[in-house]
């Protein structure tokens, strides 16, 4: 327990030291977000970049608990770090770059695919899910070698792989597209970390090593939330809120494939991107396009403030990101099914509001 408050205390200072500085490189190189009175609310121009700071936090506090000898572990591998390093400097690159020249989409999209490559070539991977109901269904069964380096065979598993990927990309976008107010995303991965670190912990699953990670990944979070709450002085950024979702989709995979725990504790936001994404289309829009569809934005022009909004968020996540600690097979269905329920009950009053004004 010990090990996990000093890597708290070392990525939460990292991260409240690193985000002024940040935030100032931010102003001085004009990465800005300036307001347009629409989907961007906000009072005032707020530096961008804060990805950049979340990233050197959390590449610190690694270090550190490398230098402690607390990671690497059994399951937290070195090839592992190395992977999930790699993989978030791709996605803090490209969010930057876009965060200073606007990219397009295709140009996006890029760097979270090549961070999802970058993560299965390091060796993580879900080779299986548990079926909730009893058992498990292998995705590994077919696999293909394709080089042996040092007797050490490298493998791709088709359907593993690609699982994989569509996971971690769908947990990528969920947290891009939640980022729409003052501390949202950044207290949602705080939460969504502990939680991952408290599963860690559990007799029955016994994997400090991965606690430790998901705590430096919640500290850091929680350090740059002090810049990013309400009102915020620095945003996450592209590459922020990118990473957000990544990693606790990396640590879902690497916590024994806690996917459904994961799904629990983002159920709101996810369920709700992909309820938008699937009107986008059938608007035919593009799924990326930006708008106020989103259940936060609409809850806004209901007339709920920031703060309510996010704290709404805040608790919802909590509350099911708890419940996994004692909830067993399909009744974290059954709690899935209630995430889903409450979207579209949220939904159905604001839309209903909206007739009566109109």
């Amino acid at each position: 327990m010990s090990s996990l408050l000093l890597n708290a205390l070392i990525s939460f200072a990292a991260a409240a030291c690193a985000t002024p500085l940040v935030r100032a490189l931010a102003w001085r190189s004009g990465v800005i977000d300036a307001p347009d009175g629409q989907r961007k609310a906000h009072g005032r121009p707020v530096a961008l970049l804060g990805g950049v700071a979340l990233f050197a936090a959390i590449v610190l506090a690694v270090l550190a608990a490398m230098s402690f000898g607390w990671l690497p572990g059994v399951h937290v591998k070195g090839k592992f770090l190395i992977g999930i390093v790699t993989a978030s400097f791709l996605l803090i690159f490209g969010g930057a770059w876009d965060d200073a020249r606007n990219l397009r989409p295709y140009q996006q999209v890029m760097w979270p695919v090549s961070a999802a490559l970058v993560i299965v070539a390091s060796g993580i991977g879900i080779t299986f899910v548990t079926n909730p109901f009893g058992g498990q269904i292998f995705l590994n069964h077919w696999s293909v070698t394709v080089v042996w380096i040092a007797g050490i065979p490298y493998k791709i598993q088709p359907f593993a792989d690609a699982f994989t990927v569509i996971w971690l990309l769908g947990m990528t976008y969920t947290t891009k597209f939640l980022d729409g107010l003052d501390g949202l995303v950044s207290g949602v991965t705080v939460i969504g970390a502990l939680v991952v670190a408290a599963v860690s912990m559990m007799q029955e699953v016994s994997q400090p090593d991965t606690a430790v990670l998901a705590v430096i990944v919640a500290a850091a979070f929680a350090g740059f939330l002090l810049f990013n709450g309400s009102p915020a002085s620095i945003f996450l950024g592209e590459g922020g809120s990118t990473m957000a979702g990544f990693l606790l989709g990396t640590l879902a995979i690497i916590s024994g494939g806690k996917i459904a725990t994961t799904l629990l504790v983002l159920g709101l936001p996810i369920f709700d991107a992909a309820f938008v994404i699937v009107r986008r289309l059938l608007q035919k829009k593009s799924p990326t396009s930006g708008d106020r569809s989103h259940l936060h934005f609409r809850l806004l022009d209901f007339g709920w403030s920031q703060r309510q909004v996010v704290l709404l968020y805040y608790f919802v996540a909590a509350l099911f990101g708890t419940a996994t600690l004692i909830l067993q097979g399909w009744e974290k269905v059954v709690a899935i099914g209630m995430v889903a329920s409450l979207l579209v009950a949220l939904t159905a009053v604001v839309m209903l509001a909206y007739r009566k004004k109109d």
